[in-house]
């Protein structure tokens, strides 16, 4: 059986905005069927890299930081930016040791996800690093205030148990890894 082509075609795009951490436009579409979309808003984003990140002790490195947008301090794991012409994995690795010090190890890209495929353009690489060790002080930006916390995977899973992992695309990277390393005991996952 034959699919329709279902993309659309821009019939016209405008930027609304354009700063180094967003770009918004508005695309004027026609849709696979001809119907005409003229207000079908884009978020132009960097890809990011996540990372999470165990010691060759057996310790998660985590950050705590302030997010603005929910208004709240969080932990979570390692995130960043790449920069243009980066690699995913170059990326994560910059960012593990700016953020936190923390470097080496063995590394492995866990998946990729999109925030909103809707609406936004980017991809999340979610890395792995396992055995990573102290290798350097932090190399914050003048805008970060980062503090580095090491939690036990039993402090990890509660968090995540308990809903206080709040990126998403830091949350699915982490069920992923807990799920595929089966530290997921099956009397501890709460239902409903």
């Amino acid at each position: 059986m034959e699919q329709n082509d279902k993309t659309c075609k821009i019939l016209s795009s405008e930027y609304i905005i354009r700063r180094p951490w967003l770009t918004a436009r508005r695309d004027c579409l026609e849709m696979p069927g001809g119907k005409i979309n003229d207000e079908y808003y884009v978020l132009e984003y960097p890809d990011w890299v996540n990372i999470i990140a165990i010691t060759k002790e057996g310790k998660y490195v985590f950050v705590r930081q302030y997010r603005h947008g929910i208004g709240r301090v969080l932990d979570e794991i390692v995130a960043g930016v790449m920069e243009p012409g980066e690699e995913p994995l170059e990326a994560a690795k910059r960012e593990l040791a700016e953020e936190t010090g923390f470097g080496g190890g063995r590394w492995e890209e866990v998946m990729a996800l999109s925030q909103n495929a809707s609406a936004c353009t980017n991809l999340s690489h979610s890395f792995i690093a396992r055995d990573v060790e102290k290798i350097s002080e932090q190399h914050l930006d003048p805008t970060e205030d980062i503090d580095v916390l090491l939690l036990s995977r039993e402090e990890v899973f509660g968090m995540m148990q308990r809903g206080e992992i709040l990126q998403s695309l830091m949350a699915a990277p982490l069920w992923r890894h807990f799920a595929m390393e089966g530290l997921i005991p099956s009397d501890n996952v709460k239902k409903g």
